[in-house]
Order: C-alpha cells, then sequence, then structure tokens
C-alpha cells in the first residue's frame, strides 16, 4: 500500500529535499526517522524507496515468467531431445549464482533503472523454468491430458487449454517467493552501485549511501534495512498462504 500511495500522497522533491544544518539528525518529532548525511528525510525517502524496489521486483519477476514459461512448458511438454537442450542451456545458467549472474548482467549492460529489471529477470528465469517444466511434466502424464490428445486436440490447444491452466497455481506461490529475492538481488546491486541511480530513492541504494555513517549515524541503514526485511518476510508468509490456499492438498 505504501508502493502504490507514497508517489501519490507525498511529493518527490519531499525526498531529495537537502537540509544541511540538519545532516544526520536521529529520529525525532521533527523527522521521523531521522536524516541522512545529505540532510534528507528518512521518512519520505523511505517510503518512495518502497515503490522503486518493489517496482523493479515486479517487473523483473514478470519478465523471468515470462521467459520461463515457455522454456519450462515446451520442455516439459515435448520431453526428448527438446527437453535436454533448453534444460542443459538452464543448467548453465544455473550453475552461476543468481545475484552473480545479475551483477555481471548489469555491468555490461550498465548501471540503470530498465537494465536493473532486465539483469534480475534472466538471473531468475532458469530457476522458474525448472519449476515450470517440472509441473509441466507431471500435469502432461494426466489421464485428461491423454484423453484430449486422443481426441485429436493439437498441441497448441493441448498447452493452452490443458496445461496452463493447471500448472499456474504453484507458478504463482513462486513467483510470490519470487519477488522477496528480487528485492534483496535489486538492494545488491544498488549497494554495489549497478543498480539504481542517485537522485532517485532506493532502499538498496539508501543502505549505501550510509555505509560511510554507520558508527556515528547507525539509523540511516537501519531504516531501509529494516524495510528490507519487513518486505521480504511479508512476502515470504504471504507466498506461504498462496500454497496452502491454492494447493488442495492441504485442504
Amino acid at each position: 500500500m505504501i508502493a502504490i500511495l507514497a508517489p501519490l500522497l507525498i511529493p518527490a522533491d519531499l525526498a531529495t529535499r537537502m537540509t544541511m544544518t540538519a545532516r544526520l539528525r536521529p529520529p525525532s518529532a521533527d523527522y521521523l526517522l531521522g536524516t541522512d548525511q545529505l540532510g534528507r528525510s528518512l521518512f519520505y525517502r523511505v517510503m518512495l524507496g518502497a515503490n522503486t524496489s518493489l517496482m523493479i521486483a515486479g517487473a523483473a519477476v514478470a519478465m523471468s515468467v515470462l521467459l520461463g514459461l515457455p522454456l519450462g512448458i515446451i520442455s516439459g511438454y515435448y520431453r526428448g531431445h527438446v527437453d535436454n537442450v533448453l534444460m542443459r542451456l538452464v543448467d548453465t545458467l544455473l550453475s552461476f549464482p543468481a545475484l552473480l549472474l545479475a551483477l555481471t548482467i548489469s555491468a555490461m549492460l550498465g548501471p540503470n533503472l530498465p537494465n536493473t529489471i532486465i539483469a534480475i529477470g534472466i538471473a531468475f528465469t532458469p530457476f522458474l523454468a525448472r519449476i515450470i517444466r517440472g509441473e509441466a511434466l507431471r500435469v502432461a502424464q494426466m489421464p485428461y491430458v491423454e484423453a484430449a490428445r486422443a481426441a485429436g486436440t493439437n498441441d497448441l490447444q493441448m498447452i493452452l487449454r490443458h496445461i496452463l491452466p493447471n500448472i499456474m497455481p504453484p507458478i504463482i506461490v513462486q513467483a510470490t517467493i519470487s519477488l522477496a529475492f528480487a528485492i534483496l538481488a535489486e538492494a545488491g546491486l544498488s549497494f554495489l552501485g549497478l543498480g539504481t541511480q542517485p537522485p532517485q530513492s532506493s532502499w538498496g541504494l539508501m543502505i549505501q549511501a550510509s555505509r560511510d555513517y554507520l558508527d556515528i549515524a547507525p539509523w540511516t541503514a537501519l531504516v531501509p534495512g529494516a524495510a528490507v526485511a519487513l518486505t521480504v518476510l511479508g512476502l515470504n508468509m504471504f507466498g506461504d498462504t498462496l500454497r496452502d490456499v491454492l494447493d488442495p492438498r492441504t485442504k
């Protein structure tokens, strides 16, 4: 709700307005969460940073689902040589840690917001492709799929009508949980200078800017760090709840 409403309710200049006489102020009645090294209000920056961080994470996960769906479904449905070729490609990407792969892609493309989305989206694609392939393999062997095949249903109709709708629940759950990891990845990239760039508000960028002031102003790191931790915890709990709701075996 904060990510959606903050840009509508808070003027953007409040997050970038510098008051040099109020540098590194601790939390108080005037500055609810304190100020950073440039006298900017952390309260406004952390709320507007929610929009940036969640927008990057949501777009990256959507991209990884769009890339992973055709890879996983085609591999799980056709099997054989097609499965071997596609999964070896996926295994090659899985051999790199996701954050390291995102770091490499972001460094090659250059540090900005669209490239951060692309880097995280590509890095998360192999994980989702593997899960989608497993679900497609399971559904493809169901009796109703065999019956549809015997009735003369072509491959495209089979995938769109029978395979895709029945593998969506676990994909939705995994995408929700992946949002949490995407937020951590965005924070990591921004911390290393390869993600969101100043003066835009981002939780990872705020943590990166606070590293030189941890001994005298620890709140500059604790505030965005707590925002990341609470959001990741909330998304993981939301993913667990979705799994319980969408999995009929838990009822």
